[in-house]
């Protein structure tokens, strides 16, 4: 991995860091139902955008352990399929 590759990785690793912060603080928030509203950047949320949170810290999570990974010297996750064939 060149130096570039290696600074790019590093970026993408902390903006989803930072990401994964934030949304983790608005999910909080908003199920303890200290507030009734949470906004991070453009976007404004709300109790029933909870499960989209989910889904967003979910995709964050994934992100890193892959960046982690790959900055680690180890390779990339791969996405292996199972197709079932009646016999």
């Amino acid at each position: 991995m060149t130096s570039s590759e290696r600074i790019r990785l590093q970026a993408s690793l902390q903006f989803h860091e930072q990401a994964l912060e934030e949304a983790r603080a608005a999910y909080l928030a908003l199920l303890n139902g200290r507030v009734k509203s949470y906004t991070i950047g453009p976007r404004s949320l709300t109790k029933l955008d909870l499960p989209e949170l989910e889904a967003t810290i979910e995709k964050h999570e994934t992100k890193i352990a892959e960046l982690e990974s790959v900055l680690s010297g180890g390779g990339r996750r791969k996405a292996i399929g199972v197709i079932r064939v009646d016999s």
